[in-house]
């Protein structure tokens, strides 16, 4: 017998974040956006396709100049070889046919894939993405996951069939993953967190950091004691009964840089805690940061302070809703003033909790209004 857990006590929670707190799947659904996907999937890399892929001549448009690339579309997403970003876009590739280790560096990044592993690295932290293929010694990469991590902006025009590829001009900071970690006996936990780099104003930086370790560190106390719990009760448990045997717990802590230009930066870290049974849980915890002052802005602020801004942000959800038929467990009514959300693409994004509204299986669905949506003639 196994036995999900939950608790309602977790730092900072919100009534919203309790609604929320329940059975979920770790790091979101898969949003499909045009022909690719955004957002963190746990799925394993092929080694080898089991069908071939069907390269055809894509259109594309890169930093404003018209190409046409070999890509593949699997399942609605589309793939490109390695050599292509190194050949097109400037990226420094390499494949290791020993290791299976693919490698794409740039733009002060660099992401690893392990074809037999299924995880990405990028700059040390673990991330996760949908697969890349093999296929006669090409690796195909998932195009919009890959660029997003690298820098690149990424929009399709569904009626010309053209993929847009333009290089973010980017603040000029680095971005350095910091680690908590602890194992014991049956339970671990691993949280990784952004700490800034090489920004020219030293106090905000510093401010900045301080902030979000200080962040990660609260959350990290909250997990320990979370696992501690659950690993005493699951060993009460497994004693009461010799056929039960019952996985390690975890919690793990992974963020994503959504925005990083236009002197602003946003951010969020996914926190996942498994305690047993099928799945765990995941609370999204997002930041959005002023660089000229350090401060952390509200969603009005990055509305330009329309006092409309929640009704176009509404609009934008149900819109959503109509067009893709989204699950719902409950009707949408509103956002509230102070929703939770980050920066992506030029657009404010906000997103549904895990069981807020909709069912397990879509995750954590995002809405994206575009900034100009809010600005006033």
């Amino acid at each position: 017998m196994n036995r999900e857990q939950t608790n309602t006590t977790q730092p900072k929670q919100t009534a919203r974040h309790v609604r929320s707190w329940l059975l979920a799947l770790f790091a979101g659904a898969l949003i499909a956006v045009g022909p690719a996907v955004a957002g963190f999937s746990s799925a394993p890399a092929y080694a080898e396709t089991a069908s071939p892929l069907v390269v055809v001549s894509q259109p594309f448009v890169i930093d404003g100049t018209p190409k046409a690339l070999p890509a593949a579309n699997v399942n609605g997403n589309t793939y490109i070889g390695l050599r292509e970003l190194n050949e097109q876009l400037g990226l420094k590739t390499e494949w290791n046919p020993d290791t299976r280790i693919g490698t794409a560096s740039g733009r002060g990044r660099t992401m690893t894939l392990g074809a037999d592993f299924g995880t990405y690295t990028l700059n040390g932290q673990d991330i996760y993405g949908l697969p890349a293929i093999l296929q006669d010694g090409t690796v195909y990469m998932p195009l919009r996951f890959l660029l997003e991590q690298m820098g690149y902006g990424i929009s399709y025009d569904p009626v010309t069939r053209v993929i847009g590829i333009e290089t973010i001009e980017e603040n000029a900071l680095t971005i350095q993953t910091s680690t908590i970690a602890d194992s014991q006996d049956k339970q671990t936990l691993l949280v990784q967190y952004p700490q800034l780099a090489g920004f020219a104003n030293a106090e905000v930086q510093q401010s900045i950091n301080a902030y979000l370790k200080e962040e990660a560190e609260t959350y990290a106390d909250w997990g320990r004691e979370e696992l501690a719990k659950a690993a005493a009760a699951n060993v009460e448990l497994e004693a009461s009964d010799e056929s039960i045997k019952l996985p390690p717990v975890n919690y793990e802590a992974y963020y994503r840089i959504t925005y990083n230009e236009k002197n602003r930066l946003s951010l969020y870290v996914d926190y996942y805690l498994y305690t047993g049974g099928a799945h765990g849980s995941t609370q999204r915890h997002p930041y959005t940061f002023d660089l000229a002052t350090g401060k952390q802005l509200s969603l009005k602020e990055v509305a330009e302070n329309n006092p409309d801004y929640v009704s176009i942000v509404n609009e934008t959800i149900r819109t959503h809703i109509e067009e893709t038929d989204l699950p719902m467990l409950a009707t949408f009514e509103t956002i509230e003033p102070e929703r939770p959300f980050f920066l992506k693409n030029d657009s404010v994004v906000v997103y549904f909790e895990q069981y807020e509204y909709t069912p397990y299986a879509s995750g954590m669905p995002e809405f994206e209004t575009p900034f100009e949506a809010f600005r006033q003639s």
